[in-house]
Protein backbone atom coordinates (compact mmCIF):
# COMPACT_ATOMS: atom_id res chain seq x y z
CA UNK A 1 0.00 0.00 0.00
CA UNK A 2 1.45 3.51 -1.11
CA UNK A 3 -0.64 5.75 0.59
CA UNK A 4 0.48 9.39 1.52
CA UNK A 5 -0.48 9.22 4.92
CA UNK A 6 0.44 6.20 6.52
CA UNK A 7 -1.37 6.90 9.87
CA UNK A 8 -4.41 7.95 8.52
CA UNK A 9 -7.39 5.81 8.17
CA UNK A 10 -8.16 5.12 4.69
CA UNK A 11 -11.06 3.41 3.36
CA UNK A 12 -11.42 5.00 0.20
CA UNK A 13 -7.76 4.16 -1.20
CA UNK A 14 -8.67 0.56 0.48
CA UNK A 15 -11.25 -0.07 -1.48
CA UNK A 16 -9.58 0.80 -4.79
CA UNK A 17 -6.50 -1.44 -3.87
CA UNK A 18 -8.92 -4.21 -3.28
CA UNK A 19 -10.79 -3.93 -7.05
CA UNK A 20 -7.77 -3.93 -7.91
CA UNK A 21 -6.42 -7.03 -6.16
CA UNK A 22 -9.11 -9.18 -7.71
CA UNK A 23 -8.16 -8.35 -10.95
CA UNK A 24 -4.12 -8.47 -10.24
CA UNK A 25 -3.94 -10.88 -7.35
CA UNK A 26 -0.51 -10.94 -6.13
CA UNK A 27 1.17 -8.13 -8.09
CA UNK A 28 2.69 -5.40 -6.76
CA UNK A 29 2.14 -2.66 -9.42
CA UNK A 30 4.57 0.61 -9.55
CA UNK A 31 3.17 3.53 -7.94
CA UNK A 32 3.64 7.21 -8.24
CA UNK A 33 2.99 9.60 -5.32
CA UNK A 34 2.79 13.27 -6.34
CA UNK A 35 3.11 16.02 -3.93
CA UNK A 36 1.90 18.03 -3.27
CA UNK A 37 -1.52 15.62 -2.18
CA UNK A 38 -4.60 17.49 -2.47
CA UNK A 39 -5.03 17.48 1.41
CA UNK A 40 -1.67 19.58 1.48
CA UNK A 41 -2.55 21.81 -1.23
CA UNK A 42 -1.79 20.21 -4.40
CA UNK A 43 -4.37 20.39 -7.46
CA UNK A 44 -3.67 16.87 -8.67
CA UNK A 45 -3.96 13.08 -7.08
CA UNK A 46 -2.65 11.30 -4.27
CA UNK A 47 -1.03 8.64 -6.54
CA UNK A 48 -1.50 6.12 -9.53
CA UNK A 49 -0.60 2.64 -9.74
CA UNK A 50 0.04 0.95 -13.00
CA UNK A 51 -0.11 -2.78 -13.34
CA UNK A 52 0.57 -5.22 -15.74
CA UNK A 53 -1.66 -6.91 -18.07
CA UNK A 54 -1.67 -8.95 -20.97
CA UNK A 55 -0.03 -7.03 -23.20
CA UNK A 56 -0.62 -3.29 -21.82
CA UNK A 57 0.40 -1.31 -18.73
CA UNK A 58 -3.27 -0.43 -17.03
CA UNK A 59 -2.60 2.82 -14.91
CA UNK A 60 -5.38 3.48 -12.33
CA UNK A 61 -5.02 7.03 -10.23
CA UNK A 62 -6.15 7.60 -6.95
CA UNK A 63 -7.64 10.70 -5.40
CA UNK A 64 -10.42 11.80 -7.38
CA UNK A 65 -12.72 10.05 -4.74
CA UNK A 66 -12.94 10.43 -1.23
CA UNK A 67 -9.55 8.11 -0.04
CA UNK A 68 -9.89 9.57 3.46
CA UNK A 69 -12.52 10.84 4.98
CA UNK A 70 -15.34 12.85 3.55
CA UNK A 71 -16.36 16.53 4.74
CA UNK A 72 -19.96 16.88 6.26
CA UNK A 73 -21.22 18.65 3.00
CA UNK A 74 -19.96 15.37 0.59
CA UNK A 75 -22.93 13.92 -1.00
CA UNK A 76 -23.21 10.20 0.50
CA UNK A 77 -24.11 8.38 -2.99
CA UNK A 78 -20.70 9.53 -4.47
CA UNK A 79 -16.81 9.66 -3.57
CA UNK A 80 -15.74 12.38 -4.05
CA UNK A 81 -15.97 13.27 -7.67
CA UNK A 82 -17.89 9.72 -8.15
CA UNK A 83 -14.59 8.78 -10.55
CA UNK A 84 -11.31 7.36 -10.91
CA UNK A 85 -9.07 7.95 -13.67
CA UNK A 86 -7.45 4.80 -15.91
CA UNK A 87 -5.41 4.63 -18.58
CA UNK A 88 -4.51 1.07 -20.55
CA UNK A 89 -1.15 1.70 -22.89
CA UNK A 90 0.37 -1.10 -25.42
CA UNK A 91 3.37 -2.69 -23.27
CA UNK A 92 6.73 -3.47 -25.52
CA UNK A 93 9.80 -5.28 -23.96
CA UNK A 94 9.99 -2.94 -21.21
CA UNK A 95 10.08 -4.40 -17.58
CA UNK A 96 8.67 -1.01 -15.95
CA UNK A 97 5.65 0.65 -16.97
CA UNK A 98 6.40 4.07 -18.29
CA UNK A 99 6.73 7.37 -16.93
CA UNK A 100 4.40 9.37 -19.27
CA UNK A 101 0.91 7.73 -18.80
CA UNK A 102 1.68 8.60 -14.82
CA UNK A 103 2.27 12.31 -15.95
CA UNK A 104 -1.03 12.29 -18.23
CA UNK A 105 -3.22 11.30 -15.90
CA UNK A 106 -2.23 14.07 -13.64
CA UNK A 107 -2.75 16.57 -15.95
CA UNK A 108 -6.60 14.92 -16.64
CA UNK A 109 -7.22 15.23 -12.83
CA UNK A 110 -5.56 18.97 -12.03
CA UNK A 111 -7.70 19.98 -15.04
CA UNK A 112 -10.65 18.20 -13.24
CA UNK A 113 -9.72 19.91 -9.69
CA UNK A 114 -8.98 23.31 -11.04
CA UNK A 115 -11.72 23.63 -14.04
CA UNK A 116 -14.18 21.70 -11.62
CA UNK A 117 -15.15 19.36 -14.74
CA UNK A 118 -17.49 16.36 -13.96
CA UNK A 119 -16.21 13.74 -16.65
CA UNK A 120 -18.91 11.05 -17.48
CA UNK A 121 -18.50 7.95 -20.27
CA UNK A 122 -18.63 9.76 -23.14
CA UNK A 123 -16.92 12.66 -22.98
CA UNK A 124 -13.61 13.84 -24.70
CA UNK A 125 -10.68 16.02 -23.74
CA UNK A 126 -9.10 17.39 -27.10
CA UNK A 127 -5.41 17.68 -25.45
CA UNK A 128 -5.04 20.04 -28.87
CA UNK A 129 -1.12 18.53 -29.25
CA UNK A 130 -0.16 15.15 -28.84
CA UNK A 131 -1.46 12.76 -26.23
CA UNK A 132 1.47 11.20 -24.60
CA UNK A 133 2.97 14.46 -23.90
CA UNK A 134 5.78 14.48 -27.04
CA UNK A 135 8.36 16.40 -26.53
CA UNK A 136 7.51 17.69 -22.96
CA UNK A 137 7.66 14.51 -21.08
CA UNK A 138 11.07 12.41 -21.44
CA UNK A 139 10.06 9.27 -22.19
CA UNK A 140 6.98 9.97 -24.21
CA UNK A 141 6.72 8.58 -27.65
CA UNK A 142 5.39 10.71 -30.42
CA UNK A 143 1.70 9.96 -31.87
CA UNK A 144 -1.17 11.24 -33.86
CA UNK A 145 -3.48 10.52 -30.69
CA UNK A 146 -4.83 13.92 -30.11
CA UNK A 147 -7.63 13.22 -28.00
CA UNK A 148 -8.82 11.53 -24.92
CA UNK A 149 -12.14 9.72 -25.19
CA UNK A 150 -13.75 8.23 -21.92
CA UNK A 151 -16.01 5.27 -20.75
CA UNK A 152 -15.95 2.89 -18.06
CA UNK A 153 -13.34 0.94 -17.74
CA UNK A 154 -14.46 -2.45 -19.09
CA UNK A 155 -13.22 -4.55 -16.17
CA UNK A 156 -13.12 -2.23 -13.37
CA UNK A 157 -16.24 -0.55 -14.05
CA UNK A 158 -17.97 0.86 -10.48
CA UNK A 159 -17.89 -0.01 -7.48
CA UNK A 160 -19.45 0.80 -3.69
CA UNK A 161 -17.06 2.25 -1.11
CA UNK A 162 -17.28 3.40 2.28
CA UNK A 163 -17.88 7.16 1.01
CA UNK A 164 -20.06 5.99 -1.67
CA UNK A 165 -19.69 4.58 -5.55
CA UNK A 166 -16.82 5.22 -7.98
CA UNK A 167 -16.69 4.91 -11.47
CA UNK A 168 -13.82 3.66 -13.05
CA UNK A 169 -12.92 6.06 -16.26
CA UNK A 170 -10.53 4.66 -18.97
CA UNK A 171 -9.50 7.46 -21.12
CA UNK A 172 -8.84 6.05 -24.46
CA UNK A 173 -6.43 8.06 -27.10
CA UNK A 174 -7.36 8.73 -30.21
CA UNK A 175 -7.12 10.87 -33.60
CA UNK A 176 -8.36 14.28 -34.57
CA UNK A 177 -10.37 12.55 -37.36
CA UNK A 178 -12.09 10.28 -34.59
CA UNK A 179 -12.84 13.24 -32.75
CA UNK A 180 -14.96 14.45 -35.40
CA UNK A 181 -16.39 11.16 -36.34
CA UNK A 182 -17.28 11.36 -32.95
CA UNK A 183 -19.09 14.60 -32.88
CA UNK A 184 -21.49 13.16 -36.36
CA UNK A 185 -22.17 9.57 -34.69
CA UNK A 186 -21.46 9.60 -31.23
CA UNK A 187 -18.33 9.07 -28.95
CA UNK A 188 -19.82 5.70 -27.98
CA UNK A 189 -20.16 4.59 -31.41
CA UNK A 190 -16.66 5.47 -32.43
CA UNK A 191 -15.44 3.81 -29.30
CA UNK A 192 -17.56 0.42 -30.04
CA UNK A 193 -16.00 0.48 -33.44
CA UNK A 194 -12.57 0.43 -32.19
CA UNK A 195 -13.44 -2.19 -29.65
CA UNK A 196 -14.63 -4.70 -31.97
CA UNK A 197 -10.94 -5.04 -32.89
CA UNK A 198 -9.07 -4.39 -29.02
CA UNK A 199 -12.27 -5.49 -26.66
CA UNK A 200 -10.14 -3.41 -23.66
CA UNK A 201 -9.21 -0.01 -25.79
CA UNK A 202 -5.52 -0.10 -25.48
CA UNK A 203 -3.84 3.08 -25.79
CA UNK A 204 -0.99 2.36 -28.47
CA UNK A 205 1.06 5.30 -29.67
CA UNK A 206 2.37 3.70 -33.19
CA UNK A 207 -1.62 3.43 -34.12
CA UNK A 208 -1.51 4.67 -37.56
CA UNK A 209 -4.52 6.84 -37.69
Amino acid sequence: MNKNHEDEAAPGWDAIDAALARLYPGQDPRHVGYTPSPELGGTGLNGCSAYAADGHWHYVSYGLSELFEPGPEDDPEWSGWGFELTLRVRRGDETQAPGWPFAILQRLATHVNTRRVLLEPGHRIDMGRPATGHPDLPDAPPTGLTVYALLEDPQLGTIGTPHGRVVFLQVVGVSAAEKEEMLQAGTETVLARLAAADPLLVTDPARVV
